[in-house]
């Protein structure tokens, strides 16, 4: 069964069983004027309960709400140099990059709120995976992979579509492995829920009031490995990835650049080159680093279980995020390097 939103964040019909409970958005006294405010939702004590999209935190906007008849659509994305240019991370609502086998990184690509049509390259996933999407019930939009790691992702109950499913086809301007691509709106109409499902919020949203004040850093390097860093520089209120594959008009709009150190262990299998295929372990405990606004927060994230919330925290409580899109590198306590600098 997949998650529903937690929280007051989204926007539910209630049946009045106490007297002054009465959602105005459902109607009300005929004579009450129409709500103005068509993202929020007001109650007779004056609070709104604001629809915020569950990956971002972001207010939904006119007509819309903040569930989808499709389940959150994880894209797993080459991030080589071979992928360039990397089609619909523009459109993507969050992303994350992990450590894959021969010290290179492969993006996990999360859409919900919008839908593009060419995404991609589409590569295989890892069981590394399972602890980055489940929270949210998502579905792998994936090329395969191999006969271990599908296994381990059926028993996670992570359904996921392949090559061969509706909306994937090979491009021909482009050379295998990296033509793999998907028209996602028709995957999408493929995992279609026949009714409208909002899954839990990725993280805890908040705004950037609710920072700590941190210290500066403008510029940011995230080492997985000797074989690849990724670069980042804060430039016009967002964050610039220097040695992105995205295709220059589509870049991902990154607000905030979360860095998790986690734990890397051995998926138990070697690529067909002889490499180790590593294993992010996103559970437990360990150090975050969070970038927003050209500044650093320092805190400490933790996760239950693979399908639990990722939840951070200072000495002085919850940290939260704030509402935009969210770029989160599992950058390896062992092996791996972050590196920071004010200009």
């Amino acid at each position: 069964m997949r998650p529903l939103r937690r929280g007051n964040r989204v926007a539910v019909f209630v049946v009045a069983l106490t007297a002054g409970l009465v959602l105005a958005a459902c109607g009300g006294d005929p004579e009450e004027p129409a709500d103005e405010n068509p993202d929020a939702q007001s109650v007779t004590s004056g609070t709104e309960l604001t629809q915020t999209w569950p990956l971002t935190g972001l207010p939904v906007t006119g007509d819309d709400t903040a569930g989808q008849s499709h389940p959150v659509l994880v894209v797993k994305m080459d991030n080589t140099g071979g992928s360039a240019p990397q089609q619909g991370l523009d459109k993507a609502d969050l992303v994350v990059e992990e450590l894959v086998e021969g010290g290179v990184t492969r993006l996990a690509a999360f859409f919900y709120s919008a839908i593009p049509t060419e995404t991609g390259p589409v590569r295989s996933m890892r069981a590394s995976d399972i602890g980055i999407v489940a929270p949210v019930g998502a579905t792998m939009v994936t090329s395969g992979a191999a006969a271990v790691t599908l296994e381990r992702i059926s028993g996670a109950g992570i359904p996921y579509f392949s090559e061969g499913s509706p909306g994937f086809y090979r491009d021909s301007g482009r050379r295998a492995p990296y033509n793999l691509m998907t028209d996602l709106a028709e995957t999408a109409k493929a995992a279609d829920l026949g009714k409208e499902v909002t899954p839990v919020d990725y993280l805890s949203w908040g705004t950037s009031e609710d920072l700590p004040r941190g210290q500066k850093a403008k510029v940011i390097q995230a080492s997985f490995s000797g074989g690849h860093t990724t670069y980042w520089r804060y430039k016009g209120g967002g964050y610039v990835n220097e040695n992105s594959n995205a295709d220059r008009d589509q870049p991902f709009p990154t607000d905030t650049v979360l860095v998790l150190r986690v734990q890397v262990g051995d998926a138990g299998y070697k690529d067909p080159a002889g490499n180790f295929v590593p294993e992010t372990i996103l559970e437990g405990t360990g150090e975050a680093m969070l970038f927003h606004g050209g500044r650093l927060v320092r805190a400490t994230w933790s996760k239950a279980s693979l399908d639990a919330p990722i939840e951070l925290s200072t000495v002085a409580g919850e940290l939260k995020i704030p509402a935009g899109h969210t770029w989160i590198e599992l950058v390896p306590a062992d092996g791996g390097e972050v590196t920071f600098a004010k200009k």
